[in-house]
């Protein structure tokens, strides 16, 4: 055992509860959470300053998606990002992160040829990206590579329902396992689960679904969109935080609304400017 970490229960989330937090959240430290009927937050982020202001106020999971093309690169979809464009942004957010778990997404092209390609992608997001852990997107046809890169040392997050990166494949943004499709999620999840996935995330499936996925792995679940009996919740940042523009998807709740604060002290400093109000006497030397 390493300085600063604990081997008692971590997030119960019971009231009263005593337990030391870890300095350094890992994997056994989620797991614990689960075990112990708790709850833990995820959130995205992808620079310094979101990772940094995350970890400080205790989100237990920060998450470098390969969401960064639309919401730092201005794709439509997530299908273009690489790994070289993850790579600065993960050395960022795992920088700025002192206490929090930092997992990154393998994106589209990195792992689907083969388990050796998805080491070799993972090694480096962990190499170059100083990551803990990698995301996943796919069924239980992957199950070998997750045990590959488990035997490699790599710690793999799962993730089934509703791929963003297979989204031409699967007709749009729908959700999945409706009817009897729900059965070939629990057993994606369990497949993965099986082969060494230390936790599985859960996209846009019903609520019951979930549950039931929940109930059939012994490791923690993570859902977005995905209802209420997950171990974990995640959303993207901009999403919750209001900077996006347009129609949210129903599973975002909007915790503020950074949008119009920015905007707003961005037009006021503008005008400042236009008027020669800024710099005044104290801004100068």
């Amino acid at each position: 055992m390493t300085s600063g970490e604990h081997t008692a229960p971590y997030g119960s989330g019971s009231p009263g509860s005593t337990a030391k937090k870890p300095a350094r959240i890992r994997t056994h430290h989620l797991q614990q959470i689960k075990d112990d009927g708790g709850r833990f937050a995820m959130l995205t982020a992808y620079e310094q300053y979101s990772a940094e202001i995350f970890d400080e106020a205790g989100v237990e999971v920060l998450l470098i998606g390969d969401s960064a093309a639309n919401n730092v690169y201005g794709h439509a979809t997530t299908i273009p990002v690489t790994l070289d464009d993850l790579i600065p942004l993960c050395r960022a957010v795992s920088g700025a992160a002192r206490r929090a778990f930092v997992v990154a997404d393998l994106p589209f092209g990195s792992y689907e040829i083969s388990p050796a390609q998805a080491i070799e992608s993972s090694v480096r997001l962990m190499k170059e990206g100083l990551v803990s852990a990698v995301k996943m997107e796919g069924g239980s046809r992957y199950a070998p590579y997750v045990r590959a890169m488990v035997d490699a040392g790599i710690p793999v997050m799962a993730h089934v329902g509703f791929t963003p990166q297979s989204e031409h494949a699967l007709g749009g943004y729908r959700v999945q396992g409706k009817d009897s499709g729900g059965q070939s999620v629990i057993d994606d999840a369990v497949a993965l689960a099986d082969a060494g996935a230390f936790c599985v995330l859960m996209e846009m499936v019903p609520a019951e679904v979930a549950a039931a996925v929940d109930r059939a792995v012994r490791v923690p679940t993570i859902g977005i969109g995905a209802g209420n009996a997950t171990t974990g919740q995640v959303l993207v940042w901009q999403d919750m935080m209001g900077l996006r523009t347009g129609k949210s998807p129903r599973f975002v709740k909007q915790y503020a609304d950074l949008r119009s604060v920015m905007s707003e002290a961005a037009a006021t400093y503008a005008q400042e400017v236009r008027d020669g109000r800024f710099p005044g006497p104290e801004h100068s030397f």
